[in-house]
């Protein structure tokens, strides 16, 4: 509602808002490889050996950055020129002076990298913690378990 009142009246968008939208799209965007599997984990929605499975789709066998990886890395980085791309376009409707609009766009792109970069090394951060202090040895158990089963029905 507000943002159709917005255009209504060519009011410029709020700059912080605005960044933080797109910083937090695209910080989560570039990372969740790692984070949904870890939330769903958390809730118990999938497994150790799953939730691991499922991370390495995007990584290489050596653990280095695979292709899935840059593939979201891009996206986050697309999303971030878009939403920079949008509020210059929804600023160009307000009869603003052109200095404040030069400056309010280069706030924005600012703002934006600094938040979507810190998001994303926030989340891997975070999702690098929670695999080695939970999922990994879930992962671990969950084999052990499966190599007793084996064992017994030998």
């Amino acid at each position: 509602m507000e943002q159709k009142l917005n255009q209504v009246q060519g009011k410029e968008p709020n700059i912080f808002k605005w960044a933080l939208k797109f910083a937090s799209t695209a910080g989560i965007a570039g990372i969740i490889c790692c984070v949904a599997p870890a939330v769903l984990f958390m809730f118990g929605l999938m497994g150790g050996i799953y939730a691991i499975s499922f991370a390495d789709f995007f990584y290489a066998e050596d653990g280095s950055i695979g292709l899935g990886s840059w593939i979201l890395r891009g996206l986050a980085v697309v999303i971030g020129v878009y939403g920079i791309y949008l509020y210059r376009k929804k600023q160009n409707q307000c009869s603003i002076d052109p200095k404040r609009k030069r400056k309010n766009i280069i706030l924005v792109t600012i703002i934006t990298v600094v938040l979507g970069v810190g998001i994303f090394l926030t989340l891997e951060k975070w999702s690098s913690w929670y695999f080695d202090k939970h999922i990994v040895p879930a992962q671990q158990e969950e084999y052990r378990q499966m190599d007793l089963e084996k064992n017994t029905n030998q």
